[in-house]
């Protein structure tokens, strides 16, 4: 059961630190109503890590990533492309190291067909193989199971790209309801070649997400905005029997967890043999048809 070394890591999140961490949070404020959350914290969920990262400033931010992932045997890491600003760390790591960086992109049905478009341009420059969603992040939220989704989830299956979507009670103080883990058999059933990838969690709904992937071949689940110690049981023991196929690693940096933190826990996970690989690098290969 030990974590093996010699398996080239795929991370499916992780994301080049700018020097302006704080502001990528700015979407969500129309969303936060509590003073703490609008006035005291650096980012949104603060009060569960204990030790989120404080990138210290750097000269070159994707050499200082790539170096990273270097350290932590991570050969390839998914990280997000916007067309807001064509010089974002993430846009240039992707255009220079198209070997080490995956691109995906969120998406926002508040947008409609135009959010659908910006879907298709992303994919003709950046060669995008996923779309993610923050159902409880968009303003106004829409519960993914509303028909708003369903022209991105149409698209994602026309240019074959997995979809990762937060489900679960969400870290920051925002209400849930867009993200009930219940609405996920509704799309899985009519959208069956729609490649779905649970993130965050899926909290308090695990062992229904659990049940969810065993009745629906399209459905994996991603570790993201977890440290390894505190990876659900029911994922664990899912992985290590019927879900070998369907877990998928993906880490946390530098939204709120550390490489380090995050690979000081990870040898700990009692997955089997035989799940690691899989875990680490096959599964990703697979979901993002790499």
């Amino acid at each position: 059961m030990p974590m093996p070394t010699n398996v080239p890591i795929i991370d499916t999140m992780l994301g080049v630190p700018s020097g302006e961490q704080k502001r990528s949070y700015d979407f969500m404020r129309p969303l936060l109503r509590d003073e703490e959350s609008l006035r005291s914290f650096e980012f949104p969920v603060q009060y569960m890590f204990k030790d989120f990262p404080k990138v210290s400033k750097q000269e070159d931010y994707i050499t200082y990533t790539l170096q990273l992932m270097d350290k932590y045997g991570i050969e390839r890491a998914m990280t997000g492309v916007t067309l807001d600003d064509p010089n974002a760390n993430n846009n240039v790591a992707v255009k220079k190291h198209p070997d080490r960086f995956i691109a995906s992109c969120g998406c926002d049905p508040n947008r409609g067909m135009e959010g659908v478009r910006d879907i298709v341009r992303l994919h003709e420059e950046f060669g995008i193989k996923s779309v993610s969603a923050f159902p409880s992040g968009n303003f106004p939220q829409i519960p993914i199971s509303d028909g708003r989704w369903y022209p991105i989830y149409a698209k994602c299956i026309e240019l074959d790209v997995a979809f990762f979507c937060c489900m679960g009670v969400p870290g920051p103080r925002i209400p849930m309801k867009p993200q009930l883990v219940e609405q996920v058999d509704e799309i899985c059933w009519f959208f069956p070649e729609l490649r779905f990838v649970f993130r965050h969690g899926t909290e308090p709904w695990q062992a229904l997400a659990v049940k969810l992937m065993l009745k629906w071949p399209n459905l994996y689940y991603s570790t993201s905005a977890f440290a390894p110690k505190h990876y659900p049981k029911e994922i664990v023991a899912y992985a290590n029997s019927r879900g070998a196929d369907k877990i998928v690693y993906a880490g946390y940096f530098p939204a709120g967890l550390t490489l380090e933190r995050i690979f000081e826990d990870l040898p700990k996970v009692p997955f089997k043999d035989e799940v690691w690989p899989k875990f680490l690098r096959e599964n990703a290969l697979r979901v993002l048809k790499l």
